[in-house]
Formats: C-alpha cells, sequence, structure tokens
C-alpha cells in the first residue's frame, strides 16, 4: 500500500522531530518526496489524522494533534487527573447558586422535586485550553454551606470534608455533538464530536451528587479498565423512574 510509506514517514516524524502544534509537510512536499499521486498522500494522512496523531485546520494545513488525555471510570474530580497528568488545571465558572431540584436530578439524588440543591456550571481547563463543560448537583441538606465561601475547587474534596467522600459511583456515556453554546465554551467547531457522561457519585449507599460533564472528543479518549465477572452492584432506589 503506496499510502503507508507516507503514513510511516509522518508518524516517525511526529515521534522523534515534531511537538504538538507543529506543521507537518504539505501534500505537495510529499508528493514530490515519495514520486506518489496527491490521493495517496492525503490516504496517509488521513489514517493519522483518525488515529489522532495529526489534526487539519481548514485553511491553514495539517498539524501534529496535542496528545489525548484518558477518561477514567474512576471516583476522582477533574483537578486530582489533570495534576496526575502534570497539566494545571484551572475552571471557569459560569453559574454557582442553590435552586429547586428538576424532576430529573431529583431522581438522580433519591429527593423529592424541587427540594434545594446547590448547582456548579463551569468550564473546565488544563494548561489554559477549554476541556470540558460540568454541571454538577449536590442536596443541599447534605452540605448546607458548600458553597458558603465560594465555589471550592475540588467538590469532592469538599464533600470529604464534610464527611461524604465519595466511595463508588455508576457512569452513563455517550458519543454527541456539540451545539452552538457547548462549541463556543469549549472552542470547538459547530457539531465537533463530544464525549458525553453522566455520573452519579455514592458515599456508601448515599447519591451524594450528580453531575453531567462533555469532554472534547479531540482531546479525551475513554479508558475502562475491564475484569472478570461478578456480581452487578445495584444501589438502592429511593424513587422509581430512574434510568
Amino acid at each position: 500500500m503506496k499510502y503507508a510509506v507516507v503514513r510511516d514517514y509522518l508518524a516517525d516524524l511526529v515521534a522523534t522531530r515534531l511537538s504538538p502544534g507543529d506543521p507537518v509537510p504539505s501534500e505537495r512536499e510529499l508528493v514530490e518526496r515519495f514520486g506518489v499521486s496527491r490521493t495517496t498522500v492525503r490516504q496517509g494522512i488521513d489514517a493519522l489524522v483518525a488515529d489522532g496523531l495529526l489534526e487539519r485546520r481548514q485553511g491553514s494545513g495539517t498539524y501534529v494533534a496535542p496528545p489525548k488525555v484518558d477518561v477514567q471510570s474512576r471516583i476522582t474530580g477533574f483537578t486530582q487527573e489533570m495534576h496526575q497528568r502534570g497539566m494545571i488545571p484551572a475552571s471557569r465558572l459560569l453559574q454557582a447558586e442553590q435552586l429547586p431540584a428538576p424532576p430529573d436530578v431529583a431522581a438522580w439524588l433519591g429527593i423529592k422535586t424541587r427540594d434545594p440543591v446547590h448547582y456548579v456550571h463551569r468550564v473546565r481547563l488544563a494548561d489554559g485550553v477549554p476541556m470540558a463543560v460540568e454541571q454538577t448537583w449536590i442536596s443541599t441538606a447534605l452540605v448546607p454551606r458548600l458553597l458558603a465561601d465560594g465555589v471550592p475547587t475540588s467538590l469532592y474534596e469538599a464533600l470529604a470534608v464534610a464527611g461524604l467522600a465519595p466511595t463508588w459511583g455508576e457512569d452513563s456515556i455517550e458519543a454527541v455533538v456539540a451545539g452552538q453554546t457547548l462549541a463556543e465554551l469549549l472552542e470547538v467547531s459547530r457539531e465537533a464530536p463530544l464525549l458525553r457522561i453522566g455520573r452519579r457519585t455514592y458515599a456508601d449507599d448515599l447519591a451524594v451528587s450528580y453531575a453531567r460533564t462533555w469532554y472534547r472528543g479531540d482531546r479525551y479518549t475513554l479508558w475502562v479498565p475491564i475484569s472478570s465477572p461478578r456480581r452487578t452492584l445495584y444501589p438502592p432506589r429511593r424513587q422509581t423512574g430512574v434510568r
């Protein structure tokens, strides 16, 4: 396959000489270097774009893509995850207030509709780059003064201080595309691929938080460890209608 020669040459450049954000040789340069058609060159580039190694920028060219961060199904917050990867976490606060729980959130938290909840809406950043948009709800009854002194850097740590350290949880995961609002917040194009994760977190058998997070598809890959089959844990349901 002729395109494999182009693909392997570019992959070696990325591994040994180029850094994220650097441009790769143009299609014309690659055509001249390897004596192949432009279609063959594009096939080689397409293969690396599909692998997440390169990215095309309309009207500009092809560049080395930034490395992806893996989203792991474990009970750690964004701040801790970014620190572990040597990145500087930050947040841009969009909204933080006490609100009446909407029906779906109330069901997830095992409380009554319109019971008060703390609501925190943030853009999460790593090294200054928007990585995710996050909405979190926590029952006010559990941590009445959660937002009294502003939004804690880590909501999980704030829960732990209140004696409600998250011990396990459950995720619902789906692939979606960015609408106009999410595209603007994440600085991606409209209909760019996103990874949407809904997470209910427990302290033992008590639901302590529910969050919805939209991760940039070009900066995240989902990593899920698996093990041999065993009995599935199901939390107690305080209300019906939970999906």
